[in-house]
């Protein structure tokens, strides 16, 4: 008997987007294919678990439902995770697998589960199963509220991991950003000119998913399942900032008043400056920015920015190869394979140190008066 790969989708969403609703109405209109679930709730008592299987499980025998209680799909389930769907691929006898993620977890890692060999070598998704498409539910009502918030999710009671600091928002963001389907439910909460506004904040957060609309989660399951849309290389670039600063536009968002702009000058920022601008003068209308930066008072430190909504953050990302001499820079493998599009972008006075931030917008064409108040933040 040969054995068949196992397709998978996963859903993802935060909480209350309406992840097990579409996941009900999938499994009842599932046309004749054989379904296995696995299902991530973070709660103690497993509602999910018990709507699918009140719903479904027990009145269908085909239907296989596996719990997995006790946490977060991404980390202390891993290898749960990848027993449970080995084992599932290996029965042999469904069509598909849908997987209902946290409504606090990121759909990286759980895409990463699907390529990852454990240690001893005896764990390797690949050979049984493949992901076949990304989805992730958007709660069209909340979802602007929600990303307003600067808060965490420990804040808000919904994570009791210790080291948990991720904010609601970034946590949205990276849900957005790594799907190839974005599901925009409960779009009967919602105006006609919200949605839309909503549809082209989200098209520039990712402009390569499709997006569909529903009401409580009825979608065409053709929508979700067999679409052979995931690729990993592409859903990890298809972020909208990415392809902003490789120059790849989406200009049809802007009739909604969603714009965009890469910043870029090889001077350094002033740091107090700087720091004001981020502290107290942040435009309120940006709803996204990412990017490198460095400041006069280090100049050997390459800085990472990003914020989304609310929440922002600055971090080191490593030294900037200018701050070397070329003997110690030859003896960085990195170095050595991209020298030629390393040295391409370096200018005399700074090396390869430069400003490169993406923003995006709403409303207000912000960015020439962004653009002055960054040169004033030069001035040393």
């Amino acid at each position: 008997l040969v054995m068949k790969k196992l397709p998978v989708t996963v859903l993802s969403g935060f909480l209350g987007a309406g992840k097990t609703t579409l996941l009900n109405h999938i499994l009842h209109n599932k046309e004749n294919l054989k379904v296995a679930v696995i299902v991530n709730d973070m709660s103690e008592v497993n509602i999910d678990a018990q709507l699918v299987k009140k719903e479904y499980t027990l009145s269908r025998t085909e239907e296989k439902l596996v719990e997995m209680t006790n946490g977060c799909i991404c980390c202390t389930l891993r290898e749960d995770l990848m027993l449970e769907v080995e084992k599932l691929a290996k029965e042999n006898r469904f069509d598909y697998l849908l997987i209902e993620s946290t409504g606090i977890s990121e759909p990286i890692p759980v895409a990463q589960t699907f390529s990852f060999v454990n240690e001893e070598g005896n764990i390797d998704l690949s050979r049984f199963s493949y992901i076949d498409t990304m989805v992730t539910v958007v709660d069209s009502f909340n979802f602007f509220k929600d990303f307003g918030s600067a808060k965490t999710l420990r804040e808000q009671n919904l994570s009791d991991l210790e080291n948990d600091n991720r904010t609601i928002v970034n946590l949205l963001v990276d849900q957005v950003e790594f799907a190839n389907v974005i599901i925009l439910n409960k779009t009967d909460l919602v105006s006609i000119r919200s949605l839309e506004f909503l549809r082209a904040s989200i098209k520039k957060l990712n402009p390569v998913a499709k997006i569909i609309t529903s009401i409580s989660g009825k979608v065409n399951p053709n929508e979700i399942m067999n679409t052979g849309l995931f690729n990993y290389e592409e859903a990890e670039n298809s972020a909208g900032w990415i392809r902003e600063l490789e120059g790849i536009h989406t200009p049809e968002t802007e009739e909604y008043g969603i714009s965009s702009f890469v910043f870029r000058d090889p001077r350094p920022f002033h740091p107090n400056r700087l720091w004001n601008f981020f502290t107290s003068d942040f435009p309120a209308n940006i709803i996204r920015s990412k990017g490198l930066l460095w400041m006069a008072s280090r100049p050997e430190q390459a800085i990472n920015w990003s914020q989304a909504g609310g929440s922002m953050k600055a971090e080191g990302a490593g030294v900037w190869w200018a701050s070397m001499p070329l003997s110690e820079r030859m003896t960085f493998n990195n170095f050595v394979e991209f020298q030629d599009i390393i040295e391409e972008r370096w200018t005399s006075n700074f090396g390869d140190r430069l400003n490169e931030l993406v923003f995006i917008e709403k409303k207000q064409k912000f960015w020439k008066s962004l653009k002055s108040a960054f040169v004033q933040m030069m001035r040393l």
